[in-house]
């Protein structure tokens, strides 16, 4: 009797149903990364956050996910290695998308903010180095990922101080800071679309037909940059100035709800660009499957069905409807007070630091560069204004990433063999 199911081979229904759950747990950990600092600044409600990026997420996967991806992620195994033996990559991508979901379950269960990307790399080193060999994995981009665990949370924690000090030095710190806001909020907001631009464009749209190259994209987003500045001098003109505007402590509520309105857009970038990017964490491994069981030859990139991110684009819009809302308490509200113009300036430089990393290939964490922005926001309000043992336990949580994962996805690689192998 045929094994398949509905003439699929019942090893790719195992790899989607992985692939679903790795989803899931990418979009309930994750969701902070975007909306984490709207939500706890009051820019945004949870249902409004779920909504909003729930659309921005899906189709930053869907549209922006790309045709190939990455069959190992960041080149952390030798093609050559791998490609003797790809039966033993298809039980190894199993174990690590089962791995790398479990590891992330755990992480939102404890409220955790920890790296996507970082959870399915560590689980691929793992089978890698105890299913192939250790030369199987290449050590030095393991050790580029791990110096990243520095250098992501610093450049977006430096990059959120300095936009958070230019917010206070030309609007909040004067006297009449209406005044300022409308003198000053056109840039702020060539500044969200500009942004917001490269996030789109640079990431390419190749689902639907258009790839840009960099200046093209540079081009098109500077557009979107001066057409942004003229509907927010439109719209800052009818910003109104009431009594509490002008004395007493509530005198920012109009120039934070200035703010509030730039921070969704700034959001709403991160989204698409964590929906295009993180989404290859999940349907990576599962088109390695799918070519694997097809009984196509390994190589470094496998074709991505449009099914493929419809799962991946589903599954992270399901995690962070259901079970997003745990670890942006932490970023939220946990590690340092926020307000929307501190949010927009975590959100601003989070967005900035991800598109510069992608440009000159720096590997980086989309969660570390937002926790990272936030406490740079935090520290410019001093030190006092950190909760450090939040802190703490979050540091904690992403020295453990990389180990934990490998271990699990070695427990799980060896599941799969018994249960799969003749």
């Amino acid at each position: 009797m045929d094994a398949s199911v509905c003439g699929v081979d019942p090893t790719l229904w195992i790899a989607g149903g992985l692939a679903l759950y790795m989803a899931w747990n990418i979009g309930a950990n994750d969701f902070a990364n975007a909306m984490g600092t709207s939500v706890g600044s009051g820019a945004l409600t949870i249902r409004q956050a779920v909504i909003v990026a729930g659309i921005m997420e899906f189709l930053g996967a869907f549209l922006a996910g790309g045709h190939v991806t990455d069959t190992v992620r960041k080149g952390i195994l030798d093609i050559e290695v791998a490609s003797a033996d790809p039966q033993l990559v298809l039980y190894g991508m199993l174990g690590s998308l089962a791995a790398a979901g479990t590891l992330l379950l755990a992480a939102t269960r404890l409220g955790m903010p920890i790296s996507t990307t970082h959870a399915i790399v560590g689980a691929i080193v793992g089978f890698g180095a105890v299913g192939l060999g250790v030369e199987a994995v290449n050590w030095g981009k393991v050790l580029q990922i791990a110096v990243s665990w520095v250098t992501s949370p610093i450049m977006g924690g430096v990059l959120a101080f300095l936009i958070f000090q230019l917010i206070r030095t030309l609007i909040l710190d004067r006297d009449r800071p209406v005044d300022e806001v409308r003198r000053w909020g056109p840039w702020f907001f060539f500044a969200v679309g500009f942004v917001i631009g490269l996030v789109t464009f640079f990431k390419g749209l190749k689902n639907i037909g258009f790839d840009f190259d960099f200046p093209a994209a540079l081009l098109l987003s500077v557009g979107l940059g001066v057409v942004a500045a003229v509907v927010g001098r439109f719209f800052l003109r009818r910003v109104p100035v009431t009594v509490a505007d002008a004395t007493g402590d509530a005198r920012f509520g109009s120039v934070e709800r200035v703010f509030a309105v730039l921070q969704i857009w700034t959001a709403c970038a991160i989204a698409f660009a964590h929906g295009s990017n993180d989404v290859a964490n999940a349907i990576g491994p599962l088109a390695t499957v799918f070519n694997i069981t097809q009984g196509q030859e390994f190589a470094g990139q496998a074709t991505v069905a449009p099914w493929m991110l419809i799962v991946g684009g589903v599954g992270i819009v399901v995690g962070l409807a259901t079970w997003g809302y745990r670890v942006m308490e932490t970023i939220g509200r946990r590690i340092t007070q926020l307000t929307p113009s501190r949010g927009f300036a975590a959100e601003l430089a989070a967005a900035i630091t991800i598109v510069l990393a992608s440009r000159l290939g720096i590997p980086v964490s989309t969660t570390h560069i937002l926790v990272g922005a936030v406490l740079g926001v935090g520290v410019a309000r001093g030190i006092g204004a950190l909760d450090l043992r939040v802190v703490g336990r979050i540091l904690v949580s992403w020295l453990a990433t990389l180990p934990i994962a490998a271990l699990l996805s070695v427990l799980f690689f060896y599941f799969f063999k018994g249960l799969l192998g003749s």
